[in-house]
């Protein structure tokens, strides 16, 4: 190795790659120190490396002393040479990794290169990316050489170092999708809400615009559905629904249940539980198949819904007030008012505390009711 070559090869690793002179020396020390205890069997706390930066030329010290074998040159050039490339291939692995860390999230094209046990291993163009079996689509059946669009879901330290794992189950996936083929929604003047997904089976998506003029189920569905078939086809077939999301729960729960007709929709805002009324002969639409529709709208609202047919109304109308009269005789018991008081009260027609309120100057009249009693009453009213 002359100088030329040596300090030319080092340089120019180093400005290419963005390493250090430094450390790419240190790793042809480290290298030939291994080699040498290899062949020789020296102590490597006794051995030392000299490198000349510029020629190339190594010595090894043995506690200062030069051991360097006859022929050693050769095998210090060899290594140097396996140093170099070894370097080249870790800065472009790690700049093709920097690369695709800025991907996360996004959709890319790429083709089946071959099977590793459950994984598939696909060509995604610089290098490779991993689909594990928790990322494909169960109903999927992949083939050498197929080109699918996966999702960059994330890059992954492993035993075998960074790994790019892609997905094809992820519910990103479609919205990725919906990017590429309904240009409102990539220009932002659609915007794609929530997703739900049950991966190869259905999908609902709640879109939204506040653009005037823009109808985002008309723009995702597009001219004879042709929008939406395109996802579909990419996906093999998934069924998507496509729905208006709306701040109002009741809306957005009636919209979310799509196919299906709602009639009516009571809500708790306590606990997020709606009761939703539909006629007899959209439930089981309403419902879907193995309760698939009423699933993927309660994780598209984050509501927990529970279908009814209409004419559970009525009987379920009468059990509420009942349970409503309940809770108001209960409410005076619980207010602190004895058992005794409230029989008294109820007779009245006194049921809860607003009618006690109401009446509270001629509690007076009431026979029964002594000093105590309205003593305990008035407690009760916080006054």
């Amino acid at each position: 190795m002359i100088r030329t070559e040596f300090a030319a090869a080092i340089n120019q690793i180093c400005s290419e790659r963005g390493i250090t002179p430094e450390v790419v020396l240190e790793t042809i020390k480290t290298a030939l120190l291994a080699a040498y205890r290899k062949d020789y069997g020296a102590v490597a706390e006794d051995l030392e490396v000299q490198l000349d930066r510029e020629t190339g030329e190594a010595k090894i010290l043995q506690e200062g002393k030069d051991v360097t074998p006859v022929g050693f040159g050769r095998i210090a050039a060899q290594t140097a040479k396996q140093v170099i490339l070894q370097k080249i291939r870790e800065a472009e692995k790690e700049a093709i990794l920097d690369d695709f860390k800025n991907k996360v999230g996004n959709l890319v094209s790429g083709m089946v290169q071959r099977f590793e046990d459950k994984n598939v291993i696909l060509d995604i163009g610089r290098t490779t990316g991993v689909m594990p079996p928790q990322e494909q689509v169960g109903g999927e059946y992949y083939r050498l050489n197929q080109r699918l669009k996966v999702l960059i879901k994330e890059i992954k330290k492993t035993n075998r170092g960074y790994e790019i794992i892609l997905s094809r189950a992820d519910r990103e996936l479609v919205k990725r999708l919906f990017e590429i083929e309904v240009p409102e929604v990539h220009s932002g003047a659609v915007e794609i809400k929530v997703i739900s997904r049950e991966p190869g089976s259905r999908s609902k998506i709640a879109v939204f615009s506040n653009r005037e003029g823009v109808d985002p189920i008309g723009s995702c569905v597009g001219q004879k559905g042709v929008r939406v078939q395109a996802v579909t086809q990419e996906l093999f077939n998934e069924k998507i629904d496509i729905v208006s999301y709306s701040d109002d729960p009741q809306k957005f729960i009636a919209a979310s249940l799509s196919p299906a007709r709602v009639v009516e929709i009571k809500i708790k805002r306590s606990n997020k539980e709606a009761k939703v009324f539909v006629n007899e002969d959209q439930l089981s639409l309403a419902i879907g198949k193995e309760g698939q529709n009423v699933r993927l709208a309660a994780r598209l609202t984050g509501w927990k819904i529970d279908i009814k047919g209409y004419k559970e109304k009525k009987v379920s109308q009468e059990a509420e007030k009942g349970e409503e009269t309940e809770t108001q005789t209960k409410k005076l018991e619980v207010a602190g008012i004895s058992k005794r008081v409230v029989t008294l009260l109820n007779k009245e027609g006194i049921k809860s505390l607003k009618d006690l309120k109401q009446k509270k100057e001629s509690l007076q009249m009431i026979k029964g009711l002594g000093k105590k009693s309205l003593e305990e009453i008035t407690k009760a009213l916080g006054s």
